[in-house]
């Protein structure tokens, strides 16, 4: 008797349970971490569209600056009086200390 319950093979997984997990999953991933990230890059997207001479402004590197100029791909950055410095239009951010 224990020999055929110990030569009994094992019950065959449920695969609709493993798919539903799997679309759980997909589902979390996307409302925490996919969706959030999307906004925030519109909204980046949108400040750089909008500048203006004048804004404050904060490059990749850490220069905080005053926008001079605004060409195609790059902008003029006022860092100190008469100091400008030429930075590409994808490394500036909005200067949230002012």
């Amino acid at each position: 008797m224990l020999q055929t319950i110990l030569l009994q093979a094992p019950a065959a997984p449920n695969t609709s349970n493993i798919w539903i997990m799997f679309l759980v999953m997909i589902a979390i991933f996307y409302v925490f971490i996919i969706r959030p990230n999307s906004k925030k890059q519109k909204a980046i997207n949108q400040f750089r569209n909008s500048l203006m001479a004048g804004d404050q402004v904060v490059t990749g590197g850490g220069l905080y600056g005053k926008v001079k100029e605004i060409k195609d791909n790059h902008i003029i950055i006022e860092i100190a009086n008469n100091v400008c410095v030429k930075v590409d239009k994808n490394s500036v951010f909005q200067d949230t200390t002012c």
